[in-house]
């Protein structure tokens, strides 16, 4: 369901499709449960600077830097589901969201540095916002900046303190968005600055988190006195929060990509429960499953709804608060629900795990239960998430 699609934009999605096919990594993605082998960023490095020069990704910068001024709203989006229902790797890093920071808030001289290595995928992107003690309630930061030196152009700097927590592909990365708190007087929106970190810098300890699945998609990094020059701050000292926000909002198009691999768990679902048997008989034919199987396929119906009709109201300026929030909560309770009654399914099969004789699909819906958990936390616990909708998005008392 495509509220806006014209024939331009499905043209576009054909092409979009047709390079995937012939240029996505060979190695695919665990259906989005994985993270990335460290032999496998290269070819993904790779992968993500043809989609920039294919001018499948940054079409929103200026054109000077690669964008194109007469792209659809839309592509991104677009661009987003074919890779996801292709089942291959996404782009590399948090770069989408350092380059909308830099597009709206940096200077010539941070956007001539940086979007560039960012379109060559030269440099890639983490994302240094969650904290141990600052998580849905972001502001809450700790980690400290303080500023020592002369004026901004006479070698000021910045020294940072502090730990960040559940850093997606910090242990990758060459650069790094970060918030750090320069005013501790101030209220905790207010006294925010956002930087742009060298990863390689002093004082910059990554150590890597074996999640439950066995793999390392998330980092701790911690901060010892780390120097970051003043001509690496991203918009205004104390102006962080407004920074973070607003790069936030752009990152728009992951929606999309949710959609797609909902359906794909869905077609999969369907096909575990044509190839498993139960009684001497496939699952599909059991009543019970048809009508599990049946209220699944409607929900991801309605979540691909949700997601065109926050795309119409992009489109027309009429976003309402709660749009992200509710799909975010949406879709990730949906995926666990698909990834739960595909362990179902399996009956005692379900307890085996990848390398195991007989485990289904590769042990991919075991993994895929377990980190379902983390999309109900990842991006605001939706317990938070329900709170803000209502006192943001329905004006309800706290």
């Amino acid at each position: 369901m495509r509220l806006e699609s014209t024939p331009e934009l499905e043209a576009f999605r054909r092409k979009v499709r047709a390079f995937v096919a012939e240029h996505a990594p060979g190695v695919k993605t665990h259906s989005g449960v994985r993270a990335p082998e460290p032999e496998l960023m290269p070819e993904i490095r790779e992968w993500t600077a043809k989609l920039y020069g294919a001018g499948f990704l940054g079409v929103d910068w200026p054109t000077e830097y690669g964008g194109r001024p007469d792209s659809h709203p839309l592509e991104p989006f677009v661009v987003a589901e074919e890779i996801a229902r292709a089942r291959t790797w996404p782009p590399v890093g948090a770069a989408s969201l350092a380059s909308g920071a830099l597009l709206d808030f940096g200077t010539d001289e941070q956007r001539a540095r940086f979007l560039p290595r960012i379109r060559a995928c030269e440099d890639v992107w983490c994302q240094l916002f969650s904290e141990p003690e600052a998580g849905s309630d972001l502001a809450s930061l700790r980690t400290r900046a303080r500023r020592e030196g002369g004026a901004d152009g006479d070698g000021a700097v910045f020294v940072v303190d502090g730990q960040k927590v559940w850093t997606t592909n910090g242990q990758h990365a060459d650069m790094g968005y970060l918030l750090a708190r320069t005013d501790g007087d101030a209220p905790k929106h207010k006294g925010i600055t956002a930087f742009a970190l060298d990863m390689r810098s002093p004082g910059v300890d990554i150590r890597p988190l074996r999640e439950i699945t066995g793999t390392t998609d998330f980092n701790e990094v911690f901060l010892d006195g780390v120097r970051i020059p003043a001509a690496n701050v991203i918009g205004r000292v104390n102006d962080g929060w407004r920074v973070a926000m607003s790069s936030l909002g752009r990152e728009r198009s992951g929606v999309a990509a949710r959609g797609a691999e909902l359906s794909a768990v869905l077609d999969d679902l369907v096909r575990l429960a044509e190839e498993t048997p139960v009684g001497g008989r496939p699952a599909l034919e059991d009543s019970a499953t048809r009508q599990t199987i049946g209220e699944l396929a409607a929900r991801v119906q309605v979540n691909a709804a949700m997601i065109s009709l926050a795309q119409s109201r992009m489109l027309h300026g009429t976003e309402g608060v709660g749009d992200a929030l509710l799909g975010k909560i949406f879709f990730s309770e949906l995926n666990h629900d698909l990834a739960e009654f595909g362990l179902r399914l399996q009956g005692t099969d379900g307890l085996l795990v990848e390398g195991d004789a007989g485990v289904v699909a590769g042990g991919w819906w075991q993994d895929a239960h377990l980190y379902s958990r983390a999309y109900t936390i990842a991006g605001g616990a939706n317990e938070v998430l329900r709170t803000q909708v209502a006192e943001r998005g329905l004006g309800l008392p706290r």
